[in-house]
Parts: C-alpha cells; structure tokens; sequence
C-alpha cells in the first residue's frame, strides 16, 4: 500500500488530493514539522534535503512533489490525470506543471521563508524579500487568471480536470494572506471555488483539519 508522508496544508495536500481523486488505498503518515519529525535522521533516510511530501511504495522511495504527481499520473493512465504521452496538450502540462513548481511554489517559499535569504536578525532586508516576493507571486496569480480567461472552462487546462488543478488550488491557498490573494481575481475566484466543491478536496481538508479560510 503507498504512504504518504505529509503535514496538514503543506505541499504534500497535493499529491494527497491526487491520491483521493484515484481512489484506492493508502496510508497517510503524519510528519510533525512543529516537532522537527521531517529533520530527524529516520526521516532523513527518506529524504535527505529532509523535505516534505515522500511517497512510499514497496522499494520505491519517492520525494519532490513534482515527481510524485507525475509518478501517480503514470501508474494511473485510465485516470485520465493528464493528456496522452507524446501529445501537444501533454507539453502543455509539463510545461505548467514546472512553472507551478519551479517559479510560483519557489517564489512561495521565499515569501514565507524570506529570512534564510538574508543575514541572521535583519528585519527589514526579510521584510523586503517578502515583500518583493509577494508583488511576485501577484504577478504569476493574474497569469493563471488570464489563462482561465482565455478558455473560459471549469479546469486549469480547459474542460478537463488534471493532476494541475491540486496544485493550482495548493499554491493559490498559501496566497489567502496576501493584500490581494488569489480568491479575489475574477476568475481565479470561482475556479477555486469549483476545487473545494470537489469531494477529493473536501476529503482532504477534513482529513488534515484545516480550518477556514480554505483560499
């Protein structure tokens, strides 16, 4: 049975919602990061940059959310989670797949971590980061929105729903303490609205006992 390592609103709720939308079974391992649980050297062994999702099945030892929700695309072709191999629209996904992963989430964590990017007890040069950091993000959010505009469907990438809209919803959902969050742009809005109706996403939010606001 695959398991996976997660704490409540963390990356991990993204391949977690995957993982609801496929329906079999599998088993959640809480990772307490208020415990430094994902620093310890049992969980190092898992992953060594002591990060959290990973995903265990069998001998497989997977970690970097990315690869994780290619890996459950892959073994559930019939799931429909993403285009066809070798087609255009596949392009697509794994064009938008690294952009959500490696500017927006990257763009994220230094919003939330802008202190590791700056001299130990500089406040103000942290305030700065995140500050710059936001205005970023801003800019990438009004992205998505004018790519749901262009459409004009229910998904991220038009009618149909893919392994994009878990991490859509994730990023967007770190952005409710923004000035502006990603909720309040025309179609960004609804569209997050569609992700939390769905009851693979609502399964999760019970199941990590996240409190509202959701987005």
């Amino acid at each position: 049975m695959m398991q996976l390592h997660y704490f409540p609103g963390n990356a991990s709720m993204i391949p977690h919602i995957l993982l609801e939308e496929l329906g079999g079974e599998f088993e959640l391992r809480h990772v307490d990061r208020t415990a430094s649980e994902h620093k310890s050297a049992a969980y190092l062994q898992l992953n060594p940059n002591g990060l959290i999702p990973v995903l265990v099945n069998g001998n497989l030892v997977l970690y970097e959310t990315a690869a994780i929700c290619l890996h459950l695309v892959d073994t559930h072709p019939t799931a429909g989670l993403a285009p066809p191999p070798g087609t255009p629209e596949r392009a697509h996904f794994y064009k938008w797949l690294m952009w959500l992963t490696n500017t927006v989430q990257a763009t994220l964590l230094l919003y939330f971590y802008a202190e590791r990017w700056v001299d130990a007890g500089n406040g103000v040069a942290a305030g700065q980061v995140r500050l710059h950091a936001e205005a970023k993000v801003g800019g990438m959010l009004h992205q998505i929105d004018a790519h749901l505009a262009a459409h004009a469907k229910d998904w991220f990438l038009g009618e149909r729903y893919s392994a994009l809209d878990p991490y859509a919803l994730v990023l967007c959902r770190w952005t409710r303490g923004f000035a502006r969050p990603a909720r309040s742009l025309p179609h960004l809005g609804p569209y997050l609205a569609r992700m939390l109706a769905r009851p693979a996403v609502q399964r999760v939010l019970a199941s990590e006992q996240l409190p509202p606001p959701f987005v």
